[in-house]
């Protein structure tokens, strides 16, 4: 039987549009890839052998998982976009409407996780300022966004990804972690409101109601299911509990949640823990990594964020530090700063250019000087605090 050939016309076609669906999902996941990467350099210097197993924090796995799942479950009813139109529509001034969906998107991040918080709200952001006329606020009012989500999450130990590793890995008690964070966190809220203060006009606005009712089963059944999930985080139920009980019952309510929940980010940690593993067996990257971290816990772990993101940088170095305070302040208000430093800013630089696509220059100038402004600010107030 003769081979059918395929003209070159087709293939190349085919070849395209293969390569772009790849860069596609490179520049979408980033972070995961980059996580990737490392691990599998990683493994060419510590061969994959029984120690491997003892890399993996499965309650960290397993608690982001089933918050990420509810959450996903949460957002298909609407239940997060429904309040937050209420409440901006009660904001008569573009300032109060912006005050507003920060302080949203900042609250929203300490109760669902920064980057769910972001996929929630900077929609409604988007909405609020078309709706009303005022695109001109749109970078501005993404970036606060993405800094509030960033921030706003430091306060609870699920409230940010590496929260809830480093909160697990050391058996952080709950009230010590939230007096550690409470401090960055205040400023955090001061230097925010300054923003919007400053840069948005409190010109007038008119915003139309949209009537929706959530369907009260569904929500009173996930809301059940969030309550899990954080009562698993607060290790008040076993952490195999919420992978049984989570995973079986949005199988039969809500399926589709399950298929968004963030996979490229729990293979993030996955990697993450792979390539933190393995450097912490290789003895010359060990000795430099802990004589970096007795010099400067919180500097190094601000630094190592602007480059291999914040929740690598939490994996790797816990590795090498018992000084988990200075590290969780580090890795927090590290998620300031390059876009590179937190999945969140990826996720708002994404949102941002799929709505503006020729204004990537102008953005990228204007969320430097707001992320770095924060991050020195918050650097410096940190190392006060530690010191005094």
């Amino acid at each position: 039987m003769r081979a059918v050939a395929i003209p070159k016309r087709i293939y190349k076609k085919a070849k395209s549009k293969l390569v772009f669906d790849w860069l596609d999902f490179v520049k979408k996941n980033a972070v995961m890839c980059i996580a990737f990467a490392a691990a599998a350099v990683t493994m060419f210097f510590v061969p994959v052998d029984a120690q491997y197993l003892d890399y993996f924090d499965l309650k960290t796995l397993t608690c982001l998982f089933t918050v990420l799942a509810v959450v996903c479950a949460l957002k298909n009813i609407r239940f997060f976009y429904t309040i937050a139109e209420k409440i901006v529509i009660c904001f008569r001034t573009a300032r109060m409407a912006v005050l507003a969906l920060v302080y949203i998107t900042f609250i929203g991040s300490m109760l669902i996780a920064n980057d769910m918080a972001l996929l929630t709200f900077l929609p409604l952001g988007y909405f609020a300022l078309t709706a009303t006329e005022k695109q001109k606020y749109m970078a501005v009012t993404f970036i606060l966004q993405n800094i509030a989500a960033n921030l706003g999450g430091m306060l609870t130990p699920f409230g940010n990804p590496q929260n809830l590793y480093l909160y697990t890995k050391y058996n952080i008690p709950t009230l010590e972690f939230m007096s550690i964070m409470a401090v960055p966190f205040m400023i955090s809220v001061l230097l925010i409101t300054i923003c919007c203060v400053v840069f948005i006009k409190p010109e007038p606005l008119t915003i139309s109601p949209v009537d929706r009712k959530l369907p009260k089963g569904r929500t009173a059944l996930y809301l059940v299911l969030f309550a899990l999930s954080i009562a698993i985080v607060f290790r008040g139920i076993p952490y195999w509990i919420g992978l049984i009980v989570v995973p079986s019952v949005l199988f039969f309510a809500d399926r589709d949640a399950l298929k968004k929940v963030d996979y490229p980010l729990l293979l993030t940690f996955v990697f993450s823990f792979v390539f933190a593993g393995n450097m912490a067996r290789i003895d010359m990257i060990k000795n430099i990594m802990s004589f970096l971290m007795e010099k400067s816990t919180l500097l190094f772990s601000v630094l190592s964020c602007q480059f291999i993101s914040n929740v690598p940088s939490a994996i790797l170095l816990s590795q090498f530090t018992d000084n988990y305070r200075e590290l969780l302040i580090g890795v927090n208000i590290g998620g300031t700063g390059t876009l590179i430093a937190s999945l969140a800013s990826l996720i708002t630089f994404r949102e941002y250019t799929k709505h503006n696509p020729g204004k990537t220059g102008g953005y990228l100038r204007l969320f430097s000087i707001f992320n770095f402004g924060f991050l020195i600010v918050l650097t410096i107030s940190s190392f006060i605090l530690i010191s005094a």
